[in-house]
């Protein structure tokens, strides 16, 4: 295929793992049982997504609490009152604030990767949280002995560690999950905390090579949970052109949510660096209907009239539960848009000639 296509990260667990992971929150179940069920998990998520025809894979974050906070699990300085992210539909998440220095992951996702590769035949695709989300774990009013500064320090260092072992442990592609961007011009219409974001994660990826950050992505969404958003009433032009400045290689962009997506792609357009590649969502995870793959060519030749079918490629729109308790879209529904999103690109790259 040459019009590439790939997944965004998360999978609905399987109900033998939420099971699992409700046994052992409960303490019916030790860790290794529940390593067991997890690994379980991956195999046949990424089975089910190379059944699908899928060229590249995700282990679907079967092993992630939250696609945003896996790096601090466990973390002995952590409060549970951080900043709260309030989703359209009422409900909210809460992000943990940090109470003491220095900051140190717990966790890096190349262990995810290295389990996924285990059992794909195709190449393994690895999602991480960008260090803007976790910069909002750190208080407003500080920490004692432990400033900002500092802080934004060991972020970095520890966000660049992440990407560089998931580089060296052979992810096809390393993406940055950046979905409070959209959500940071809702908190904040001045685009202040916006440039922050941008800043902290150029500050990170202009660590790497051009040859690296060829194999680094960005996604970006109004959020996903619970069949909700939290910042889809955000106008995109307000913040692709800022996105567009991170020193990535690869943009993946949410799509076939946006009521108005000719106006999102000429946006892209005008303002697309040089060597990059977009991936536009063609897939809805939030819409419990499954998209036709013809429906998905028309996504895809719709967005080949703004951009240069060499430099496009598809995706979803977001990960389908990238919090482990969302079961709010089911695993049968998530694999048949997968499988219609990889058809649908294969009818669009025909039709295209490429």
């Amino acid at each position: 295929m040459t019009l590439p296509t790939e997944p965004i990260g998360s999978v609905p667990r399987t109900p033998e793992l939420l099971a699992a992971m409700a046994a052992h929150a409960s303490g019916e179940l030790d860790d290794a049982g529940l390593a067991t069920a997890q690994d379980l998990a991956v195999r046949d998520t990424i089975a089910r997504l190379e059944e699908a025809g899928s060229p590249v894979v995700t282990d679907g974050e079967q092993a992630k609490p939250s696609f945003a906070t896996y790096p601090v699990a466990g973390l002995d300085r952590l409060a549970p009152d951080g900043v709260v992210i309030p989703f359209a539909d009422g409900h909210t998440r809460r992000l943990p604030r940090l109470t003491a220095g220095p900051l140190r992951y717990t966790g890096h996702a190349d262990r995810y990767l290295a389990a996924a590769k285990r059992h794909a035949k195709v190449p393994v695709k690895q999602a991480v949280i960008a260090p803007s989300a976790l910069s909002l774990l750190y208080p407003a009013d500080g920490i004692d002995d432990y400033p900002r500064e500092a802080f934004l320090d060991d972020l970095a260092n520890e966000a660049e560690a992440e990407i560089r072992r998931c580089l060296e442990g052979g992810a096809h592609v390393v993406q940055l999950d950046f979905t409070e961007g959209r959500l940071s011009l809702k908190l904040d219409p001045s685009g202040r905390v916006l440039e922050q974001f941008v800043a902290l994660n150029n500050r990170v990826l202009e660590r790497f090579t051009e040859a690296e950050r060829a194999r680094i992505g960005v996604h970006t969404c109004p959020g996903g949970d619970l069949d909700s958003t939290h910042s889809l009433d955000v106008d995109y032009a307000e913040l692709l052109p800022r996105l567009l400045r991170l020193r990535a290689g690869n943009f993946y962009v949410q799509l076939a949510s946006e009521p108005d997506p000719d106006k999102v792609l000429a946006v892209i357009a005008d303002h697309l660096p040089t060597d990059v590649r977009v991936f536009v969502g063609v897939t809805d995870p939030i819409d419990p209907r499954v998209e036709t793959p013809e429906e998905v060519r028309d996504r895809v030749l719709a967005a080949a009239r703004h951009l240069p079918a060499d430099r496009l490629g598809t995706c979803d729109d977001c990960g389908f539960s990238p919090f482990a308790d969302d079961t709010s879209t089911s695993r049968e529904t998530a694999f048949a848009k997968v499988r219609a999103r990889v058809e649908g690109t294969a009818l669009a790259a025909a039709a295209l000639g490429v």
